[in-house]
């Protein structure tokens, strides 16, 4: 059986999503926490749709589980999983993690390949009246921003490209990617916040593209210059990747049920043109 899990985490104190010995990330607490719950021998496997960076928070990151047995025995009765872990998981979890959902996968769901989009935002502040409250989940930049420059500048770098100038590129992977949206606004509150939408993105590929759009906004670099990236054969060196705090994974969003196996399988398939 598939479990669907929706989660909402503070990545101030986790090391990223993925397990690592001996630290304390968001996947190996969850799967401590299902063991836990399931009265399971061995932790399960879980597979996230975004797998965020060290410091990095999620409103909206979806998990699925799959576990051999539909029931879990405890005292002598037996108890549908999925009964028992709406239960007793959040109470599981330790405070950082937020438990939004739990249902049934439909037929064909991957939390990873069947995605069709992925919304992030980066929120920070560049003027001197910030809110020091806010800090675990914005970034402060000691300069002013032209927000208009830095959003005619993000036109360019929509549509389907090679990101490898914004990525630290993977020797088995792709940097090909549909980047559908991306908008910088300011905020009631003087803060800046950057939208980014695509298909999937490669690693530190968001927090490079407000890198390079503060270059932009700050006037050391031209908008000419940010769509010249696009024309990089590697990663580029004066890319500044962001510090980690001010993103967050707001929303995964898949297609309908009976098209959720075709679109894993098209996402496992590696892209290396711009077809």
């Amino acid at each position: 059986m598939r479990l669907r899990l929706d989660l909402s985490y503070d990545g101030t104190h986790f090391s990223g999503w993925a397990r690592q010995p001996e630290l304390r990330t968001v996947q190996s607490t969850l799967e401590s926490a299902l063991k836990q719950v399931l009265r399971l021998p061995m932790d399960p496997l879980t597979v996230c749709a975004g797998r965020t960076d060290a410091g990095v928070h999620a409103r909206g990151q979806v998990v699925h589980v799959d576990l051999e047995h539909p029931l879990v025995t405890a005292h002598g009765q037996s108890h549908p999983c999925l009964d028992v872990l709406q239960k007793s998981l959040p109470k599981a979890l330790p405070p950082d993690i937020v438990v939004r959902g739990i249902m049934e996968a439909p037929e064909g769901f991957d939390a990873r390949f069947s995605a069709v989009g992925r919304r992030y935002i980066y929120r920070l502040w560049d003027h001197a009246q910030y809110d020091p409250l806010t800090l675990t989940y914005t970034t402060y930049y000691r300069h002013t921003l032209d927000t208009e420059l830095m959003n005619q500048a993000a036109q360019q770098l929509v549509g389907l490209h090679d990101f490898i100038g914004f990525c630290k590129a993977k020797p088995e992977g792709t940097t090909m990617r549909h980047l559908r949206h991306l908008s910088v606004a300011r905020q009631q509150d003087s803060s800046i916040a950057i939208t980014a939408e695509a298909d999937a993105f490669c690693h530190s590929m968001v927090r490079s593209l407000v890198g390079a759009l503060v270059n932009v906004g700050r006037q050391r670099r031209t908008v000419a210059w940010l769509a010249d990236c696009l024309q990089a054969a590697g990663r580029l060196g004066d890319i500044v990747v962001m510090p980690p705090q001010g993103l967050t994974l707001e929303e995964v969003t898949y297609p309908p049920d009976h098209e959720l196996a075709t679109r894993a399988g098209e996402a496992r398939r590696r892209r290396d043109d711009l077809s």
